[in-house]
This record gives structure tokens, C-alpha cells and sequence, in this order.
């Protein structure tokens, strides 16, 4: 519900408000004084687009701004337009797209007018209509429809992250796993291909290796032979001289290491040998090695990680195939399951439709409009969230003329007294404030009461605000804003007790001191009393 509305520095509006409560609101004025202006305020916080000759004379921007009611909640929301540059959008003080204002508000807020692409000129919303003059059945039936389409979307997600269709699961595991057999197959351990490579290189220095150790063991030996010189000239001094027993430990300790070298090169020299089956063998793993790191990886590491990654995709893989058969069966039967249920869901509208157009037809009786022709067209469609039908609404002023398109044949008037009669057809509680503009153009006398009292009768289930220049209409409101121009200025002020009957008395003879005029006035008010 929209519980206030200022708009500034607007055409000839430069500050003017209004507070309107549940029920119906009416703004009249005098022609040209800018009563549509106070809706284009509206219009720019659904997120239409501005236009810059809006901006008024009083400052270099047009600043509309909004309050927001629903289900106890407030939205604050702000539209700022520059006379030059682009236009700004706030959501609660956040700036936001002007998009997201209409996403916003477009369930909340709808403005019925002449040059508006409203409800009745798009498919989904005449759907919406339809659907809120289900009876019991019917709303079972959608709602088993909803639970469904829900179903089968959840299916057909989960089998989109199954990464595509069966063929390519099976494609997929039968790589992995073959990736996997393949890094097995190698036995590699961590470090194993430092070890090859220096298993390779002394398998491939044998002979050099088996020399150099020769020659080295024969020096040792002298080493070990010279040492042990030492050692027994040094025990001779020893035994004169305690000063050089260090040096006689020094000497062994030398001896003994040498000995133990001689050792350890000779069984060294002893191990080392050509062996041609070895270092073949060797050089094949190495080879298998350069194989793997070519596909898998830079380094060893990287291809046993590889191979890792590879094993457990195999796994999740296996599983996915075992979800993929009855994920396939869910799709398939809540496919079968929304096209069943659809049909049903399209009979229950069709019945709906049938009460819809033949009270329809009796309002728009009421409002001026006794022989028209009404018809909703239902065709089947593609299953989606609302269902397997398309709805299309035709309409002719006269009931001899071909229907057609409503968006083609029906004028501002005719379309605005239709919603309104579609509206109180269908008990439509979907949107929480509905604003008529010109809903009065063409009608006069007895019409005019009856517009007025369908419009409050409407007001009972949802917010009403309408401009009109009719006092018929006028008089049914529960709250009366004037707009009223002074030089270039225009302001904007709620009329009640005689004031209420001042304006009144303007509107129907545009004396607005008359005594007959005011007593006329009181009339039309005492009438309109429920």
C-alpha cells in the first residue's frame, strides 16, 4: 500500500504531497493544473522512464519520493531525475537500479492509464487474473502443478550437475579410469625418479667407476702402509718424550681410518659391475617416467597427485551413473506428471473464465459499456512455472464487431472500466494499490455514479487512487486531494466537510460558491454513503 507520495520541483508541482490511507483516494483539479503530474511522480518510482522536460522550473532536478507498506514492513523509495544527465534510483537510502524498482513494486503498485502497457496487454499477468478466480478445485490443482514443476526443475538441475548426459558419464570414466591403471601400473613411489636416475648413471659409468676405485684402494693401501711407519717411529719418541703422545694417537687414528677406507673401496670395487639387463631395465622405467610426465605432470609428484585426482573422480563418477538412472526416471515422470496435471489446471481455468466473462460483461453493463464482446482465448503450451497454457484476452466495444487483441482495439476509457471490471469479476487481491488515470473519459450521468461506486466497491479489497474529473466518482472517496494551479505553481491539499463540498460544487458546475451547486454536492455525497 502506498501511505505517501511527494513529488518536487515536478512540471508545475514544486513541493506537493499526499498521504492516502486504505480504501479510495480521488485527486481532481482543474484541467491542466497537473493532476496526472502527481501520478507521473508514482510512475517514475515504478522505474519508468523519466523524461528530462519533466523537471519543473523550481530547481535543476525532479525529486519523487515514496513510502511502502506490506504485510507490516516500510520501503522507502527515491527517484531523482537531473534536468541533464542520467537519473538516480534509492531503495531505503541504498542506491539501486531503476530496474530493481520495478521488479520491487511491479506485484505492489499497478497504474492503470491510456498510454500504459498494463495487466490486460500482457499474456503472464492475464494468467495471473485467471488464476485468482480459481475456485477450491482449482487451487488445489495449480498448486499440485507448482509442486511438481518445482520437482522437475530439482531433477532437471541435479541432472545437469550430474556434467551432462549418460553417454558423457560413461566417456568420462572410462578416461579416468584408464588414467588411473596407467599411473598404477608404473609402481612409482615418491623419490623413486632421483633414484633411477642415479641407478642409470653408475650402471652406465661401470668400468670407470670399477678403475677409479682400483687406483684409489692401491694409494689407500700405501697410505695405510706409510701410516703405520709412523706410528712406530713415533712410539720410539713416546718413550723418551711424553710430549708427542698426541701426536701418536693423531697417527694411529690416521692408520686405522685408512685401513678402513682400503675396506670400504674394495668391496666398493667388488659391487661394481656392467650388467646390461639392469641398466636396460632402469632405463625403461625411465622412460615410462618421461611417458607419464609428458601427460600427467612436470614432476613425479605432479603425476602421482594426478593420479590421485584421477581415482577419486572415478569415484564420484560411479556414483553420479548411479544416481543418473533414477534421476532420469524423475525427470521423465514429472515430465508426464506436469503435462497431466496441466491439462487439468486448463479446464479449471476455463471454468473460471466462465464466471469471469459473464460478470465482467455485467459490470462493464454498469459502466457505460452494455454490448461488448469479452472472451479469454486459451491455448496449450510448453509446460513452465505458471502452467501449460497462454491466455489472450479479446475484446470489442460492441458484441457485432470481431474481438481482437485487446491491446489493439480497446481505447484508454474502454481499457481502464475493463480492468476495473476484471478486477471486481475476479476478487484479485494480488496487487495492494491500484491507480486508475482518464478512467472516467466518455462517461457521464448514471455511468458516473456506477463508475464511482464499482471503484469504491474495488476499494474494499485493495488500495484505489484515481484521477477524475467527474463529482460522481468524486463522491464515493474516502479522502479528497486538490490539486490547484496558482500563476506557474501548483499545490496540493486534502478537502474535507465544506471544503470537500466547495470542490464538489466546482465539478458540477463550475461555480464553486453555488447554493444550488453545494446543496447538489451534499446530494451526490448523502447517495454515495454506504
Amino acid at each position: 500500500m502506498l501511505s505517501y507520495l511527494r513529488a518536487r520541483n515536478l512540471g508545475v508541482l514544486e513541493d506537493a504531497s499526499i498521504e492516502p490511507g486504505p480504501g479510495f483516494t480521488v485527486i481532481t483539479g482543474e484541467t491542466g493544473a497537473g493532476k496526472t503530474m502527481l501520478l507521473g511522480a508514482l510512475r517514475l518510482l515504478t522505474g519508468e522512464k523519466p523524461k528530462s522536460s519533466a523537471v519543473g522550473p523550481f530547481a535543476d532536478e525532479t525529486v519523487s519520493e515514496g513510502l511502502f507498506s506490506e504485510g507490516g514492513a516500510e520501503l522507502g523509495i527515491t527517484r531523482v531525475v537531473p534536468r541533464a544527465g542520467k537519473s538516480r534510483a534509492y531503495m531505503d537510502g541504498s542506491l539501486v537500479a531503476a530496474g530493481a524498482l520495478g521488479d520491487k513494486l511491479g506485484g505492489l503498485v499497478e497504474i492503470v492509464g491510456q498510454h500504459d502497457q498494463m495487466l490486460l496487454r500482457r499474456g503472464q499477468p492475464v494468467l495471473h487474473l485467471v488464476d485468482g478466480a480459481l475456485d477450491e478445485h482449482g487451487r488445489k490443482v495449480r498448486e499440485r502443478y507448482e509442486d511438481a514443476w518445482a520437482r522437475h526443475r530439482t531433477a532437471l538441475d541435479q541432472q545437469r550437475r550430474l556434467g551432462g548426459d549418460r553417454m558423457g558419464l560413461e566417456r568420462e570414466l572410462d578416461l579416468v579410469r584408464y588414467q588411473v591403471r596407467e599411473i598404477d601400473s608404473a609402481g612409482l613411489q615418491p623419490g623413486d625418479d632421483q633414484r633411477m636416475e642415479s641407478m642409470a648413471s653408475r650402471l652406465r659409468s661401470a668400468e670407470l667407476i670399477r678403475d677409479n676405485l682400483g687406483l684409489a684402494r692401491e694409494e689407500l693401501e700405501s697410505i695405510a702402509e706409510s701410516a703405520g711407519s709412523v706410528v712406530s717411529w713415533l712410539r720410539k719418541v713416546t718413550a723418551v718424550d711424553e710430549t708427542v703422545t698426541d701426536r701418536l694417537a693423531q697417527a694411529e687414528a690416521i692408520g686405522e681410518m685408512a685401513q678402513d677406507l682400503v675396506r670400504a673401496v674394495r668391496e666398493a670395487a667388488e659391487s661394481t659391475s656392467e650388467d646390461p639387463e639392469a641398466l636396460e631395465l632402469v632405463e625403461q622405467r625411465l622412460t615410462a617416467l618421461g611417458d607419464l610426465k609428458r601427460k600427467y605432470g612436470k614432476t613425479l609428484d605432479d603425476v602421482l597427485e594426478f593420479g590421485a585426482d584421477a581415482a577419486r573422480r572415478a569415484s564420484e563418477v560411479e556414483s553420479l551413473l548411479d544416481q543418473a538412472s533414477s534421476i532420469e526416471d524423475v525427470v521423465s515422470s514429472t515430465g508426464m506428471e506436469l503435462i497431466e496435471t496441466g491439462s487439468e489446471l486448463r479446464e479449471a481455468r476455463r471454468a473460471a473464465i466462465e464466471r469471469i466473462e459473464k460478470e465482467a460483461k455485467g459490470h462493464l453493463a454498469a459502466l457505460g459499456l452494455p454490448s461488448v464482446a469479452l472472451r479469454f482465448v486459451v491455448e496449450a503450451t510448453e509446460p513452465g512455472p505458471s502452467g501449460t497454457d497462454r491466455i489472450e484476452l479479446l475484446f470489442a466495444s460492441d458484441d457485432r464487431l470481431e474481438a481482437g487483441a485487446v491491446q489493439d482495439v480497446a481505447s484508454g476509457g474502454e481499457l481502464s472500466r475493463l480492468v476495473l471490471a476484471l478486477r471486481l469479476a475476479t476478487r484479485s487481491h494480488d496487487t495492494s494499490t491500484l491507480v486508475f488515470d482518464e478512467v472516467d473519459a466518455g462517461v457521464g450521468g448514471a455511468t458516473a455514479l456506477a463508475l464511482g461506486r464499482k471503484l469504491a466497491e474495488l476499494a474494499r479489497n485493495c488500495q484505489v487512487l484515481c484521477v477524475t474529473h467527474l463529482p460522481q466518482v468524486a463522491a464515493f472517496a474516502d479522502a479528497h486531494y486538490v490539486i490547484e494551479r496558482s500563476g506557474t505553481s501548483a499545490l496540493v491539499r486534502l478537502v474535507e466537510g465544506e471544503d470537500r463540498l466547495t470542490e464538489l460544487s466546482r465539478m458540477l458546475a463550475g461555480l464553486p460558491e453555488s447554493e444550488r451547486g453545494r446543496e447538489a454536492a451534499a446530494e451526490l455525497l448523502e447517495g454515495a454513503r454506504p
